[in-house]
């Protein structure tokens, strides 16, 4: 639910624990009384003054840059104070109990100087921003975004959509959606009109280019969500694939144990590498096997590896070169391959990744060549890096990525990529509705209705206080 935004609220606004600096921010109406009570003079708007901040007794706590902004030309919209001070824990938590001590003072009426000053909630200073018409939903998100952001290409990516370059999108598909409304509109207000309103205004080509153009912004919404989201890659295969090398060579270091033991790896490994700016979450499992010496250890290993498969973005099925020649390693590896079949996603790619391409001679390459496998299949070394390239490039090949730079890109949130579905979905109908030997036009203006409120949903111009609610509380306190 929506928090009560009318009463001021206050939060330490930096991370937990020691730093340079800490800031305390307050948000509320009518500041101004408390601010002159709490530093003991008037601060000029949106001009640092360097202050102490006094205890009940008059010694100060800190030396703090005092910053004042009046409403409506602040962050949230409503009067602003931001105190920076030392960044120990303990100073900012008495400045925070100052703060709140001055708020219950009492002035000549009687009354106190700020009352109902609470802690703040997490993301609520956003939320105020956002319900005072100061960023739209979309922009709020990428607040979050920014400071959550794991590669450079997302950091730019939500920098812009913080900018509105996504917000922008939707307005202009809005505003066309808008126009397109109103003719239909029109056309139901006015039946007995002569004038066809919709053949003389270009009603199809407008509808056409309005989906055109709604393809251009889904392309983008699509790359900008794999960017906050990443990939996860889950690695399965026998023991003694070359998992875990393969791990540590994605990764560029010595995280997974590796021993010619089968059965090393017990538990999930994971690290979050990234190509070409896309976030790629790596995760290395126990080998597969169904054999007498597995242990009750080994046996859960094997249980949440296969948990594992079953969440991934796509599957790097790795397969031993030197042991082609095994007829009992090849009928493994064939149960391994049916139970993928039943286990994984039809949309979840598989690659097949031919390991140890370093250990395998000429004559046993000939002897026992690399089975025809269907698409996405690799022959690598872990050890030595061959094939590595590749195997990058086409993993983001296979989830979508476009290639080149994310420059230009705006980062996207999953129910971004879907409420641009739906409107994708509504405007095909409409088309579908246009198009028909007598056009139905109250259907039509109903599917455009439709895509609209799908639209508004994006931006929040038309959001369930449920939704508001889950997206604030995934930010962090003083933001």
């Amino acid at each position: 639910m929506l928090s009560q935004h009318d009463a001021p609220i206050i939060a330490i606004a930096t991370a937990p624990g020691r730093g340079a600096v800490g800031i305390v921010r307050v948000s509320g109406k009518k500041l101004a009384p408390w601010v002159q009570a709490l530093c003991g003079r008037h601060l000029k708007p949106r001009e640092a003054t360097y202050l102490p901040i006094a205890d009940a007794h008059g010694a100060p706590i800190d030396h703090v840059l005092a910053l004042y902004f009046a409403g409506p030309h602040s962050y949230t919209g409503e009067d602003v104070l931001e105190l920076q001070a030392h960044g120990g824990p303990v100073v900012l938590q008495l400045l925070l109990a100052r703060c709140l001590a001055v708020a219950a003072t009492q002035d000549a009426q009687a009354q106190a100087l700020l009352p109902g000053l609470r802690l703040a909630q997490p993301g609520e200073f956003t939320q105020r921003a956002f319900l005072n018409h100061k960023l739209d939903l979309a922009q709020a998100e990428a607040v979050a975004d920014l400071i959550d952001a794991s590669t450079e290409a997302a950091a730019r990516s939500a920098s812009r959509s913080l900018a509105g370059a996504f917000s922008h999108e939707i307005h202009q598909l809005r505003d066309a959606l808008i126009h397109l409304r109103m003719l239909v509109e029109a056309t139901l207000d006015f039946p007995e009109e002569d004038i066809d309103f919709l053949k003389q205004a270009d009603a199809q080509g407008q509808l056409t280019r309005l989906q055109e153009h709604l393809t251009r912004v889904m392309q983008k919404t699509r790359q900008g969500a794999l960017l906050r989201e990443g990939i996860r890659v889950v690695i399965a295969g026998q023991p003694n694939a070359g998992k875990s090398s393969l791990l540590n060579a994605l990764a560029g270091t010595e995280l997974a144990i590796v021993t010619p033991i089968a059965g090393t790896t017990r538990d999930v490994v994971q690290q979050t590498i990234q190509i070409e700016g896309v976030p790629l979450h790596v995760v290395d499992t126990a080998g597969l096997r169904d054999h007498p010496d597995v242990d009750e250890v080994e046996r859960i290993g094997i249980a949440r590896a296969w948990d594992q498969i079953g969440q991934a973005d796509a599957v790097l099925f790795l397969h031993d070169l030197t042991r082609q020649g095994e007829a009992g390693y090849r009928d493994a590896d064939a149960l391994i391959q049916a139970t993928l079949q039943d286990r994984v996603a039809t949309h979840v790619p598989v690659l097949h990744l031919w390991n140890k391409a370093d250990a395998t001679t000429s004559k046993q390459a000939t002897e026992h060549p690399t089975p025809a496998n269907p698409a996405h299949a690799l022959t690598l070394s872990a050890k030595t890096g061959e094939g590595l390239p590749a195997l990058r490039q086409q993993l983001l090949d296979v989830v979508g990525w476009q290639g080149g730079s994310a420059e230009g890109l705006f980062m996207a949130r999953e129910r971004h990529v879907q409420a641009l579905h739906q409107v994708d979905t509504h405007l095909m109908q409409a088309n579908a509705c246009l198009q028909a030997q007598v056009p139905a036009l109250d259907l039509l203006a109903e599917e455009l209705r439709l895509s609209q409120n799908a639209l508004n949903n994006i931006t929040g111009e038309f959001s369930s206080d449920d939704l508001l609610g889950v997206i604030f509380s995934s930010f962090c306190i003083g933001k």
